[in-house]
């Protein structure tokens, strides 16, 4: 291909992407506020026998959100950013082409095998790793592809300086490929023993090992999923769509190295008061606590990014999205270095609070800022106007209204459930039986739901807002150089 035509990027993959992040958003939200209600309405666990029971569903929410709506939705922006900061269009390379769709289609057999295991029943027990030995192999192949992608399209660039965002992209890849072949290790039972099932496998550490190693991973599995592919996107996303440039260069550096050091060592805060060695415990704490100061460098990076033009908040609903997407950031990654305190952490472990807090940072952070990206990339994909301002701005607050409901009510049950739990009487026996802790948390579970369904509601209307843009808007002539523009 001539260099005149170099520009022309390719964004098959990234569409691709788009869509399978849109259809897993939809699956893995739909089942979290069915079992979000069945916590309210424990009858509705009996609907569909043993499949339709919280502990069969769960695993699906969890790993349909984050390796399903969250993980597509890096990967699109990847392959939608990479090519537009590097200068170069997947096109101009065949074979990294062929990368970027048999990674697509390996990791749609592989979310697919993942969602029949599970629903099936077929787990391995551990957080964010319940996938069976089969599907981790896959799961492996489908990230080689990813970073042969990265490395690939890096190599072949025009634009000489990596932007922050690839600093991000390239952390995200080598972290989770770290975290996932160390803590995914495992023994498969059938060719040692030669009976058993075929998928069933035990993992290769034990005891305090295996906890230690899976919260290694558990924790940063949301600091690189979660956390580091997300801010790739606002970096690149936040300026372009304002118009405004990065705040601070230096601050960036000093959040990008800060966080890469830190949050690796603070997965320790997940086993306090357990058997892990007390100082694994302490050190946990104390990484949790410096953990702000990184996060907090990346978020007011962003706002400050804003100096000067808060006025398009009010005018462009997208910025609107991705500034509360980093103000929520900064709520969820100072509530967990507070309950990573010991003394917090002994009121708060195994309450609903740790549900409140992860998903203020799911919803608001990961949530905001993934549907703004997709928001942002559809006219400079499709080449069409964004059908609606109005329903965007509908959407934003019936969301904003759904994740103030939800982890509201989980932080007063939360607390409730823990204050309760320690409560004695005059003799100094407990004060409540741990039926009486749930019943009267009923209320805080219908409110949670509720905001739930909101947040479900509004991303149904994201979704009908992007169908209707690419099928019916009016068509653009020129590809938008900042706001992104939309009807009203």
């Amino acid at each position: 291909m001539q260099p005149s035509n170099a520009l022309n990027y390719d964004y098959t993959v990234a569409k691709w992407f788009m869509y399978a992040s849109i259809l897993f958003g939809i699956i893995g939200m739909a089942i979290g506020v069915v079992i979000a209600y069945q916590m309210a309405f424990p009858e509705l666990n009996y609907l569909a026998g043993e499949y339709g029971t919280f502990s069969r569903l769960r695993p699906l929410h969890t790993n349909g959100t984050i390796f399903g709506f969250m993980l597509s939705g890096i990967f699109a922006t990847w392959y939608y950013v990479g090519q537009r900061v590097l200068k170069v269009s997947m096109a101009e390379s065949p074979f990294l082409m062929f990368v970027g769709k048999l990674q697509f289609w390996l990791y749609m057999l592989v979310m697919l095998a993942a969602v029949v295991s599970l629903f099936m029943g077929y787990s391995t027990s551990k957080e964010y790793a319940e996938l069976e030995w089969p599907i981790d192999i896959g799961v492996v192949l489908v990230w080689v592809l990813w970073g042969v992608s990265i490395f690939g399209l890096i190599g072949i660039r025009r634009e000489k300086t990596l932007y922050i965002s690839l600093w991000y992209y390239i952390a995200t890849f080598l972290g989770i490929a770290m975290l996932y072949l160390f803590n995914n290790m495992s023994v498969p039972t059938y060719f040692i023993s030669g009976m058993g099932n075929f998928f069933h496998s035990v993992s290769m550490y034990a005891g305090t090992n295996d906890a230690l190693v899976q919260w290694w991973y558990g924790h940063n599995a949301v600091a690189f999923v979660f956390t580091v592919g997300i801010i790739a996107q606002i970096y690149y996303f936040l300026p372009k769509e304002s118009g405004q440039p990065i705040y601070s260069y230096k601050l960036s550096l000093l959040s990008f190295w800060g966080l890469m050091f830190v949050y690796l060592w603070a997965g320790g805060h997940h086993l306090i008061y357990s058997t892990v060695p007390d100082w694994m415990q302490t050190m946990g704490s104390v990484f949790s606590i410096v953990l702000i100061l990184p996060s907090w460098g990346s978020a007011i990076n962003m706002l400050l990014t804003m100096k000067g033009e808060w006025g398009q908040l009010k005018s462009n609903p997208l910025v609107k999205f991705m500034v509360l997407a980093s103000t929520f950031y900064m709520f969820s990654t100072i509530e967990g270095p507070i309950q990573s305190i010991k003394s917090v952490n002994a009121l708060a472990h195994f309450t609903d609070w740790v549900p409140g807090h992860v998903h203020d940072g799911t919803l608001g952070w990961v949530g905001f800022m993934t549907m703004a990206a997709m928001f942002h990339m559809t006219p400079r994909i499709f080449k069409k106007e964004l059908y609606s301002k109005k329903l965007m701005e509908m959407q934003f607050w019936i969301q904003t209204t759904g994740i103030v409901l939800y982890f509201s009510s989980m932080w007063i049950a939360g607390i409730t459930q823990g204050m309760m739990w320690r409560a004695t009487d005059q003799f100094g026996n407990l004060a409540y039986s741990f039926i009486d802790t749930v019943t009267v948390l009923i209320p805080y579970y219908i409110i949670r739901a509720t905001g739930g369904l909101l947040y479900l509601i509004g991303f149904f209307m994201f979704v009908y807002n992007i169908y209707k843009t690419v099928t019916a808007s009016k068509a653009l002539e020129k590809e938008p150089q900042n706001a992104s523009p939309m009807a009203a």
